[in-house]
């Protein structure tokens, strides 16, 4: 082959055009860099999936486990499996607040349901659901608040039914009766009335039967207590708007009934009523009552009637009790014994803590005995605040007797009248602004009582009066007249005998 010669000087490249690189060029380069890049990713894979060398040991790796086929998931023990419970509507109930659900929530009682639950809901009845407990057992409603019943026809909605003729002591529980009708429980419903007849919860015969969380609206009675009960619970409940009674005590002989933390109100015939009834230990504790009273003399927010019967042993505690003035002969609180020879009736109990206002009579005791009143607070009594008539044994302690400015009241009259009364003691109260037709503190025909340690102030000509009483004391008193205002008396005494007033009293 013949020699080529090759021309080694230098290029004249200011002579040659510059022309950009073709598409082959560009191509070949690209896949070059994508090599480079691949190898790169391959090295940097085996690294991290070579274990380090720790102190010139190379540890052992374990292979990865073959790749095997999914496994069906362990079968479930049956007492592991999740159920849900039945209610009523798989006895045939809609809740639906059109079809009559009464058939099936009777035969879902009937046939032993535990607990008798109701989904969310509103469920017609037209006629009173009846639970016998010792044919149904143990029983328990429920509606964890979404659920309503509503009435509509005459008669309770509810109406639990026991046999238990013992008292609370447990030698006179058998146990046939503990075993099936213990601690009937109703929780988290709403009874609503669609009639005028319609009532919402009777219990009778009952052993430690419950009420809670339940509202119950536009019947006659909220909840009745019947022939014999013991050891009753009602708490956290909401009575409202009803046209008798918020709790009826009727005919019943009680032993052990608590309310507490409840809103009882707009009851027409009264918030909380004992009549014709045999009940010893009634707490009453932490309620909103008030508006529960109509015209009448026995219009109250709370009225024991012992005319016939008895009511002893018992506490009205941290209560507000109002409303409403309007109503001829309304009360807060109404305590009414059998006759003026006999006044053990009712009493035995403690009126403490609360605050009583807007009525005519915050308190008003009739033939009562034992009955400790102390630290309330009171205001808007507008005939007066405290009202006793031939009673004996009663303790009137420190209590607040206030007119509040903010409040704009003008006419109620705020005082303190014990009529007839003996054995008596009035001591530490705290009076200002009392604007009674004759003295702020009245005591006429009464006998062996004591006032003492009493504050009294800008209250009228006239703060202490004593109309033929006998055998009474007073002394250590602090009295204050009114601005701009001429004393005639501080402690006026006509009638009597017996009576000593000491000189720091005058």
């Amino acid at each position: 082959m013949p020699w080529m010669a090759i021309d080694f000087r230098q290029p004249d490249l200011s002579r040659r055009s510059l022309t950009p690189p073709n598409a082959r060029f560009l191509l070949t380069r690209c896949i070059g860099l994508c090599g480079l890049l691949w190898l790169y990713s391959l090295q940097a894979d085996d690294s991290q999936l070579s274990p380090p060398i720790v102190d010139g040991q190379s540890p052992s790796v374990t292979a990865p486990a073959e790749p095997t086929r999914a496994e069906a998931p362990p079968a479930v023990p049956p007492t592991q499996r999740i159920t849900i419970p039945p209610t009523v509507k798989d006895f045939g109930a809609t809740g639906d607040g059109v079809t009559d659900d009464t058939a099936a929530i009777q035969k879902a009682v009937d046939r032993g349901l535990k607990p008798l639950h109701f989904p969310a809901g509103t469920y017609r009845i037209s006629k009173t659901i009846e639970i016998r407990l010792d044919r149904a057992g143990p029983v328990s409603i429920s509606g964890d608040g979404v659920a309503r019943i509503q009435m509509e026809a005459a008669g309770p909605a509810l109406r639990i039914i026991g046999t238990h003729q013992g008292t609370a002591d447990p030698q006179t529980v058998t146990n046939p009766i503990w075993d099936r009708q213990r601690s009937p429980l109703i929780d988290g419903i709403e009874i609503n009335g669609k009639h005028g007849e319609a009532g919402g919860i009777e219990l009778s015969g009952t052993l430690q039967a419950t009420l809670s969380r339940v509202t119950i609206r536009g019947v006659v009675h909220a909840v009745r207590l019947i022939s014999r009960n013991r050891n009753v619970q009602i708490s956290e409940c909401h009575l409202y708007d009803n046209r008798g009674v918020g709790v009826l005590m009727d005919a019943v002989n009680l032993h052990q009934i608590n309310i507490g933390n409840s809103h009882i109100s707009y009851n027409r015939q009264g918030g909380v009523v004992a009549r014709d009834s045999e009940i010893r230990n009634l707490q009453i504790n932490g309620c909103d009552i008030e508006g529960n009273v109509g015209d009448g003399p026995l219009a109250a927010n709370v009225l024991l009637d012992c005319r016939r019967g008895s009511v002893r042993e018992g506490a009205i505690t941290g209560c507000t009790l109002q409303h409403d003035h309007d109503y001829n002969g309304a009360a807060n609180i109404r305590m009414l014994g059998a006759s003026k020879e006999n006044t053990s009736q009712v009493g035995t109990f403690v009126i403490g803590n609360n605050v009583l206002s807007d009525v005519k009579t915050n308190i008003h005791l009739k033939y009562a005995r034992g009955v400790a009143i102390q630290g309330n607070t009171f205001w808007e009594g507008y005939d007066q605040n405290i009202l006793a008539e031939n009673c004996t044994q009663l303790l009137i302690g420190q209590n607040l007797f206030d007119r509040n400015p903010d409040q704009r009241d003008v006419i109620s009259k705020c005082g303190i009248e014990l009529k007839e009364c003996t054995d008596c003691m009035i001591s530490g109260l705290r009076m200002h602004d009392v604007r009674a037709k004759n003295a702020a503190l009245t005591l006429e025909s009464c006998s062996w009582c004591i006032i003492n340690n009493c504050m009294i102030t800008d209250s009228g000509e006239t703060l202490v009066e004593l109309q033929k009483c006998d055998n009474c004391r007073l002394f250590a008193c602090v009295f204050r007249a009114p601005h701009n205002s001429i004393w005639t008396k501080r402690v006026r005494v006509t009638g009597g005998h017996d009576n000593i007033v000491s000189d720091d009293s005058r």
